[in-house]
């Protein structure tokens, strides 16, 4: 199948490059600042997009993150107004890579089915579920792939030979390696055994390793690509720019759109361009209706 994960690592390693896709929580800080971020990532040259559902318990991600969760959820912002921004930012950019990275709870209590479907309806591309084991993965694989989407699985620290194994037979889209144990933030030392696990998924077959966890610097951009990334996650440094500009959004939206800039710019290994997709127009995305609750 050729997908926009196949196209887009095709055509970054045609050009020598790595992928950047930052991550956000839709909806954070409320729904209309959200499409201006989103709009913002996608002008800083994101290769591809990584969104987090607001959920009130996200195991897997720090206080930064979680943070984020919470400041959406205080906004009223639903499932559905979820994918009904990711809709508009599909129409406006076609051939952007969208992710999800969610709870098994938001997956479980939609209906597995029925989620996948809303999810592919919107232009969703991937879904990774932070907290469902490799073990438990195959019942969602499964859903996600009649619903045409891909299954991202992690790739965690110190994972055995035959786990790795089990996660290039498996995944699909991209495999998400965290760097480190732990929570998601950007203010620890990633493993010591990164180069060896992604080498390890490249003999496994793997779908693309891309890292993340503590990527918030280009010189840690270019320090996972160096050991075998195909590409890097960025979100705890990127919320903390919305965090800092909560009072002052014009400003919060050029202060986030710089980093990308920076960060999109160390995967090239040069200067970043000036240069904004003609097709995307940020007044497209807008903020959807709020008629669902989780």
């Amino acid at each position: 199948m050729n997908t926009r994960y196949d196209r887009m690592f095709a055509q970054l390693s045609a050009r020598g490059e790595g992928a950047f896709i930052p991550f956000l929580t839709l909806g954070d800080p409320d729904l209309t600042t959200s499409a201006r971020l989103l709009a913002a990532l996608i002008a800083a040259r994101a290769d591809a997009l990584e969104l987090g559902l607001p959920f009130s318990d996200p195991v897997a991600d720090g206080p930064v993150i979680q943070a984020s969760a919470r400041r959406a959820l205080d906004a009223g912002v639903r499932m559905a107004d979820c994918f009904t921004l990711i809709a508009t930012v599909r129409r406006a950019a076609p051939d952007l890579p969208i992710g999800l990275l969610v709870y098994a709870n938001l997956v479980v209590r939609r209906g597995v089915g029925a989620f996948y479907r809303e999810a592919a309806k919107a232009g969703v591309d991937s879904v990774l579920i932070a907290d469902v084991p490799l073990a438990e993965a195959e019942r969602f694989a499964e859903a996600a792939a009649a619903a045409g989407i891909a299954a991202v699985l992690i790739a965690p620290p110190n994972a055995s030979p035959a786990h790795l194994a089990e996660i290039g037979r498996q995944s699909r889209g991209y495999t998400y390696v965290t760097s480190r144990d732990g929570v998601t933030g950007d203010d620890r030392t990633p493993a010591a055994d990164l180069r060896t696990r992604l080498a390890a998924l490249r003999r496994a077959g793997a779908a693309p390793p891309v890292v993340g966890f503590g990527i918030s610097t280009p010189t840690q951009v270019r320090s996972a690509l160096a050991a075998g990334a195909r590409g890097v996650i960025t979100g705890s440094a990127l919320v903390r720019r919305i965090e800092a500009r909560l009072e002052h959004p014009d400003q919060m939206v050029a202060d986030l759109e710089a980093l990308a800039t920076e960060l999109k710019a160390a995967t090239r290994g040069g200067h970043a361009t000036t240069e904004r997709d003609a097709h995307f127009d940020r007044v497209g995305i807008v903020s959807g209706s709020r008629s669902a609750d989780y």
